[in-house]
């Protein structure tokens, strides 16, 4: 398949990537890509918020796939001082909060976490910036339009610095800070009992959030519209060899046959499926999230956000 797509470094997507489902030819990247701004990719990973934006926006010049390529529970992403009396999401009305960028899926999702306690985007002081000296310091309000109490942290200060410093209550960030796990750290995640949030989150939503999925450029598409049913199925089968691999070799953890006996029971199979029926539920969700946080005046239709409603064909068949 001539085709080029540039992703970050899923296990799910290495068959792909190394050739063993031969397919689109699959650059792994460490972030990812800029679709609206990199030519040399003819599609890739993309952040779910920033596409639905787009598309209500009108800008239609990348198309999307339901093929959703980064997905994950959110309550193990709400940290605090070890020391914080801070132990539900409602205790968070109030508080001062850092987050690592405004519309991003991962933090919209975060978010809706606390909506769901009654803690809303005008029940708290928001900071954003770099979570660690490690990071940047950019615009990560994304060029949206933010009410008063939502700000970068003053001279691009570190949110880190800021909790250990009792200038934040919480921070928001998808990827833990260095010392996090050790026996002493300083921080803690909010909940205590991450995976019995999450699982409750999972009883009552009947999903694990989708964050980031894979795009096209769309005269790729309008040139090749049979590419998209191929894809799919493609992803799917890299995904199904990844499992196999990885559930036989187990060399991710000491337990890992445990967690996936306890992963297996719970979501059954596939815990991240891929399609416009598994996910209808999960992406109207999403926009309801955004439109409730000020991000998306409405939902865009179904046929808009998805303009090819494919399945994997082996998952219907």
């Amino acid at each position: 398949m001539k085709l080029h797509l540039g992703v970050r470094h899923w296990d799910h997507v290495i068959p792909l990537a190394l050739g063993d489902v031969p397919g689109p030819t699959v650059t792994r990247l460490e972030a990812t890509p800029d679709l609206w701004g990199a030519p040399e990719y003819d599609g890739g990973e993309t952040s779910f918020s920033r596409y639905v934006r787009a598309r209500a926006a009108g800008d239609d010049r990348v198309v999307a796939l339901p093929i959703f390529l980064m997905r994950g529970f959110r309550h193990r992403c709400i940290i605090v001082r070890r020391d914080s009396t801070a132990e539900t999401a409602a205790d968070l009305k109030g508080a001062r909060i850092g987050l690592t960028g405004w519309p991003d899926s991962g933090n919209t999702w975060t978010r809706a976490i606390l909506a769901e306690a009654g803690v809303g985007i005008h029940d708290a002081d928001w900071q954003v910036g770099p979570l660690t000296a490690a990071h940047p310091v950019v615009d990560r309000l994304g060029g949206v339009a933010v009410g008063n109490n939502i700000r970068h942290t003053a001279d691009g200060a570190r949110l880190v610095d800021l909790l250990l410093d009792k200038e934040l209550d919480a921070v928001m960030t998808p990827f833990m800070p260095p010392g996090f796990h050790d026996q002493d750290s300083p921080y803690r995640t909010l909940f205590r009992d991450t995976r019995f949030e999450e699982r409750a989150y999972y009883g009552r939503h009947g999903f694990i959030p989708g964050i980031h999925l894979l795009a096209l450029r769309k005269e790729i598409l309008e040139e090749r519209p049979e590419i998209a049913q191929q894809l799919i199925d493609l992803f799917e089968q890299a995904k199904q060899l990844s499992f196999q691999r990885r559930n036989k070799l187990m060399d991710i953890t000491p337990w890992h046959n445990e967690e996936v006996g306890v992963t297996s029971r719970l979501f059954g199979p596939d815990w991240m499926p891929y399609g416009v029926s598994a996910d209808r539920r999960m992406v109207a969700a999403f926009q309801d999230h955004l439109v409730a946080q000020e991000l998306l005046a409405q939902p865009v239709p179904a046929e808009d956000l998805f303009p090819y409603q494919i399945d994997p064909l082996e998952k219907i068949a």
